[in-house]
């Protein structure tokens, strides 16, 4: 495998096609409501993401309405809607992104042998006319048309460059060549790359686009070397969530081609130092956190415990970092902040961190911040971005409130919780003596004063710093008739954010029937 460029050359532009709010929203239990879509889109827009796939609008009105209300929000990106080669599928991405300033139907049909027999049962020829009339019914529709043979990295040769072609022919202006199942490895995806684009007669009318999943771990490797074959995007996703194992990680692909230019000789647009906050919003908003380890944006990826490398760095810090953390995101001191420190003090910090308040965001997180101050002694970046994440998750009607709660616990004595909380105007207070734990119990109290009765499927608990004084942040996903909902709630008491977790799960459930 070699580079598509000479070093000499001009840095090639690669567009990034986004699809966190499509693919990864696909992850189990990552779904996300209409406000915070639109939070991880505007976001996505600022940093610079070329396209932003915002849903499926056929699978439900709701994902309708969201990537209809993105189109109406977003300004930079062109914002794209996914369809099958289905009249109605067509029409209603075209309906949905029509309000967008510039819009994207992205069709797909699967090609490789084993969907066309299994999955659609359907003939070669009957697959290359679906495909033509699904491209041309969309293009009637918009003029930026995007065909993704699905499972193409499995299909045959011929077939594949048969209907590369003419959906080209058909009006498609990107050709996405998707590795839908993580099967195949870098050498093979340069080759696919490189023998479709020696092939097919009409090539150079499309922009050749690749999009692979991780199942095998090489969706990056896998993507970059698509690029190198002349790529000219590359679909991918915030933390590299998605279904299964996962797509391709934005943060990954954009940075292997920033510190590897030399290399790959390509650049984007996308403002690196984005990449860190993205992170985090994306992982609060889904409640999928994200590795220490994780490449980019993970915890430990700039972090040194070995003395040679510590050493190394005093000296050089380029012996052992490749990167700098602040173009990517992280910032390069801890600031400690106290009790006494104003509020624009914490909303510079919180900008400092990546995080843009609104003025009624900022009122909320510093009355927090306060609460927690007279609690601690220090507050470090780690509480800040707890606080501000648990004001950005928890963006929903607050349909109910936590006022107080009592916890008496012991050795061989049944835990007793009372919680009281606030619904409107009034009080309602339950006391229970139940449970395996004054966690158990606090989930019993606080089901049984608002009536609505879940079944936890998860339940994590982690610490936003490091000390005996830590911010212990809950997330938790629980199922109400059905369907999975996620809550986060951080405090130094594990009860305490615990019962906020809980009511956020709740209030989300409740605002949801109400919508």
């Amino acid at each position: 495998m070699t580079t598509s460029s000479q070093p000499h050359e001009s840095p090639r532009m690669i567009r990034i096609f986004d699809t966190t709010l499509r693919d990864g929203e696909q992850s189990p239990g990552a779904s996300m409501n209409l406000a915070e879509k639109l939070e991880v889109a505007s976001l996505l827009d600022e940093m610079g993401v070329d396209i932003i796939e915002a849903g499926f609008p056929i699978a439900s009105p709701g994902d309708f309405e969201s990537v209809k209300k993105v189109a109406e929000t977003i300004q930079r990106s062109t914002i794209c809607g996914l369809a099958r080669c289905s009249d109605k599928d067509i029409d209603a991405a075209a309906e949905a992104v029509k309000p967008a300033k510039q819009g994207r139907i992205h069709v797909f049909l699967a090609t490789s042998a084993i969907h066309r027999e299994f999955k659609l049962r359907m003939t070669p020829d009957e697959i290359v006319q679906r495909a033509i009339a699904g491209v041309k019914r969309a293009r009637n529709l918009c003029d930026d048309i995007e065909f993704s043979p699905e499972d193409a990295c499995r299909t045959e040769d011929d077939f594949l460059c048969r209907v590369v072609e003419a959906a080209i022919d058909a009006g498609a202006t990107t050709i996405n060549m998707p590795d839908t199942v993580g099967y195949t490895t870098p050498n093979e995806i340069f080759d696919r790359f490189s023998m479709v684009r020696n092939r097919v007669p009409n090539i150079d009318k499309a922009i050749l686009s690749t999009h692979c999943h991780n199942d095998l771990g090489m969706a990056v490797a896998n993507s970059m070397a698509a690029v190198a074959a002349g790529a000219g995007q590359i679909e991918c996703t915030i933390n590299g969530i998605g279904e299964r194992a996962g797509n391709a990680a934005l943060e990954e692909i954009v940075m292997a081609m920033k510190t590897r230019q030399d290399f790959f000789n390509c650049t984007t647009a996308i403002d690196t130092q984005r990449l860190v906050p993205a992170s985090r919003l994306v992982s609060k908003t889904t409640g999928i956190q994200v590795q220490r380890n994780k490449a980019i944006v993970g915890r430990n990826a700039f972090a040194h415990e070995s003395g040679i490398h510590q050493d190394g760095m005093l000296k050089e810090r380029s012996t052992y970092e490749i990167m700098s953390p602040e173009d990517v995101g992280f910032s390069k001191t801890d600031l400690v902040l106290g009790k006494h420190s104003g509020r624009a003090a914490l909303a510079d910090r919180a900008k400092t961190l990546g995080f843009s308040l609104s003025p009624e965001q900022l009122v909320t997180v510093f009355e927090q911040f306060k609460i927690l101050a007279d609690k601690k002694k220090e507050i470090y970046d780690g509480d800040i971005i707890a606080l501000v994440q648990q004001q950005i998750s928890g963006s929903v009607e607050q349909e109910w409130a936590l006022i107080d709660y009592t916890v008496t616990s012991g050795k061989n004595r049944t835990p007793v919780v009372e919680v009281t909380l606030k619904h409107g105007d009034d009080e309602k207070t339950q006391r229970v003596e139940q449970g395996d734990g004054p966690i158990d119990a606090a989930f019993w109290a606080v089901e049984k004063i608002t009536g609505i009765e879940v079944v936890c499927k998860d339940f994590r608990v982690r610490s936003a710093t490091l000390g005996r004084d830590a911010i212990g942040e809950v997330n938790l996903e629980v199922e109400y008739k059905g369907k999975t909902y996620r809550g986060i709630g951080v405090s130094t008491d594990s009860v305490e954010s615990t019962i906020l977790a809980m009511l956020n799960a709740i209030n989300r459930i409740i605002s949801e029937k109400r919508e």
